[in-house]
């Protein structure tokens, strides 16, 4: 499942680490739940499908505790959680700017949130390799290479390297998750 620019750009503001999300049954992250009639304000929600209910109600409680954040959690259906997450209020004008397609016009605090060199596996051996968000918010030579290769547009230096924001991509439809699945 392709993910959304929530995924990559909102959660990991949370800190919660990618191995624990993983470990979780991890899905995605939205900006709303069309399922749901309360509808929380400054927050994303975040869908797990968990393979071991106890150590999912163990990573909960850790992030009860853990982070003031966690607004509310609910139960979809076939195994499927959403947990509601707060962001962060001085954040909010990069929120802005990452909904308008402007990654390069992200504060420098926010995007220090993010690791500029992450770890792969390629061809099953792990290397470090530069993080998206990093390549995004510079606007490095390699991935404005590759938008102009792929879609044969010579790119300047008031272009953005990312493609923008699609709200109908960042709401939660259960309905659709599991014909994915």
């Amino acid at each position: 499942m392709k993910k959304t620019m929530t995924s990559i750009f909102f959660v990991p503001t949370l800190k919660i680490g990618k191995e624990k999300l993983t470990k979780n049954g991890y899905i995605n992250g939205y900006q709303k739940d069309e399922g749901q009639s309360v509808e929380y304000d400054n927050c994303i929600y975040i869908l797990f499908k968990p393979e071991n209910m106890d150590v999912f109600k163990e990573f909960l409680d850790n992030e009860y505790e853990r982070t003031k954040s966690v607004v509310d959690d609910y139960d979809y259906e076939d195994g499927y959680i959403v947990v509601v997450y707060k962001l962060m209020a001085k954040f909010k004008k990069d929120y802005q700017f990452i909904k308008q397609g402007k990654y390069s016009r992200t504060s420098p605090e926010f995007q220090a949130l993010f690791p500029k060199v992450v770890k792969i596996l390629k061809n099953g051996q792990p290397r470090d390799e530069i993080s998206l968000q990093y390549r995004v918010f510079n606007k490095t030579e390699d991935l404005k290479v590759y938008w102009e290769e792929k879609i044969g547009v010579d790119f300047d230096d008031t272009m953005e390297v990312w493609s923008g924001w699609n709200d109908e991509n960042e709401i939660l439809n259960i309905n659709k998750i599991k014909e994915h699945v």
